[in-house]
């Protein structure tokens, strides 16, 4: 991990050279890992998304970003807007740490319409000469030219009583004629939670409550937290810091997952069910989710973690955000399947069907380093399944299936340079029922993996060599019909 003082960390854009920036670019331009039909950052180090919103015709994305590295320092909001969420429009920045309010960083939060206009609601971050934190809670409206101007003042001065200095990523909705925020939030004996605010103007807020859960000691900090209402069906999304590996879960440095139940808005009670992770893959966090515009809940999460070592530090840049996912609740479990309009980046359809058994089989033509990848596994007779995507003579990335145990297995122990501070190169997960469907989508340094039709999703960043475009297949014992359906993906126009 490249190291970096504090005061290099907090240097403005501004404060550097064009010549300087204009370096950085080329060197980030010259990565062989940079991705094709994913948002990655220009320069530096891009995280949370925030501010996802479908707003009079264009949806509109925005990410944290620090720009003259890939480490986390002084945040920015970067913004983009589609008409379709696959061909993106760079509108540059729209929010940067210039206020005694967020001197420290422009942190996450959300976006929304309010009396005509599109506001951005955010937790600005500050220091202190002892470098103690203060959080403050700011909007900013877009202007006529597209660009956004921040509230004089912040719109919650100050931390509720109870709680620490970690009090930040609102997200902001409108029900029963008031607008809600929900903040993530450490309690003073360090444990996270979860804080409801309400206002008539969203000038004035005043603090509702504390989210009541059954999970009083989860953790120490609660981040990005999103709350909704999906098919009848009241929603928690939320990013746990400080949850201990248990039984093939919460394998990652942080967590990112969700609970379901019935929320009621005026106690703050939420009766659900366990929490869920979201993704069982090496590397997704602070996802939030918003309304396109036919009303489908959407996904988009940050394809990386804190505090995580990737290939691309050296190059000047980290992470990307993944594809859009759509959200249902079917039979009682939350769905997640890419959204429809990826489907216009499909070309060059190949298909072929037939048998795989313990013999390994290279298939061909299937090679490349971004695609769309369907298998469907129509008989099975076989003890274990192995998949190998992006091979080569030194790297493979291998998902395996038991049978049995139906336990499906990521594994990256020869996918090429993984992080010193992963230790596992393994990410399991068991399905509730037999694999029936594997949809791969490849990107030049990444993985997104759905299985069973949005039963599960494994997200994984990997970093192989240049000759890793080729796939094979064997099982243990057994053999196994399979169909595959491949497309190349076309670059994103940004």
């Amino acid at each position: 991990m490249v190291n970096w003082t504090r005061e290099e960390r907090y240097t403005k854009l501004s404060d550097i050279s064009e010549e300087a920036y204009h370096e950085l670019q080329e060197k980030v331009n010259q990565s062989k890992w940079r991705q094709t039909f994913h948002i990655q950052p220009k320069t530096g180090l891009l995280n949370d998304p925030n501010g996802l919103v479908y707003y009079k015709g264009n949806y509109h994305i925005f990410h944290q970003w620090f720009p003259l590295g890939a480490v986390h320092g002084l945040k920015y909001w970067y913004h983009y807007t589609s008409k379709d969420l696959t061909h993106f429009k760079d509108e540059g920045i729209a929010l940067s740490p210039d206020t005694e309010f967020d001197s420290h960083g422009v942190y996450s939060g959300s976006a929304f319409e309010y009396d005509d206009k599109l506001h951005l609601m955010y937790t600005g971050n500050a220091r202190d000469d002892e470098w103690n934190r203060k959080s403050s809670q700011m909007v900013a409206v877009q202007q006529e030219d597209g660009t956004f101007k921040k509230f004089e003042n912040p719109v919650i001065h100050d931390t509720p009583n109870g709680y620490t200095e970690h009090f930040r990523d609102p997200k902001v909705w409108h029900e029963n004629d008031k607008y809600y925020a929900i903040f993530g939030i450490q309690r003073d004996n360090e444990t996270g939670t979860a804080v409801v605010y309400e206002s008539n103007n969203i000038k004035e807020w005043t603090l509702k409550g504390e989210i009541q859960t059954d999970l009083q000691n989860f953790g120490y900090m609660w981040e990005c937290p999103d709350l909704f209402k999906l098919n009848g069906t009241d929603v928690f999304i939320f990013s746990p810091q400080g949850i201990e590996p248990e039984n093939n879960q919460f394998e990652n440095i942080y967590q990112s997952g969700y609970i379901m139940g019935d929320f009621n808005i005026d106690t703050l009670k939420f009766n659900h069910k366990n929490f869920v992770e979201l993704d069982q893959g090496f590397d997704f966090y602070a996802p939030q989710t918003f309304l396109d515009e036919n009303d489908n809940r959407i996904l988009i999460g940050w394809m990386g973690l804190p505090e995580i070592d990737y290939a691309t530090d050296e190059e000047g840049w980290a992470h990307c955000l993944t594809i859009p996912r759509v959200l249902t609740i079917e039979n009682g479990k939350l769905m997640q399947r890419p959204i429809k309009a990826l489907e216009n980046l499909r070309t060059n359809k190949e298909t072929a069907e037939g048998y795989a058994n313990k013999h390994s089989v290279k298939l061909h033509p299937y090679e490349g380093k971004q695609f769309e990848l369907m298998i469907d596994i129509l008989e099975n007779e076989a003890t274990e399944i192995y998949f190998d995507v992006r091979v080569s003579k030194k790297c493979s990335t291998q998902l395996i299936y038991n049978t049995k145990t139906k336990q499906l297995t990521l594994e990256r122990f020869e996918s090429g340079i993984v992080s010193e501070a992963v230790d596992k190169t393994t990410r399991t997960t068991t399905l509730d029922q037999d694999l029936k469907q594997l949809r791969i989508y490849s990107d030049t340094s990444s993985l997104e993996i759905f299985v069973n039709d949005g039963e599960r999703v494994l997200t994984t960043r990997i970093f192989p060599d240049e000759n890793a475009v080729n796939f094979r297949t064997s099982t243990e014992s057994g053999q196994v019909y399979l169909k595959f359906t491949k497309y190349d993906q076309s670059f994103i126009h940004i």
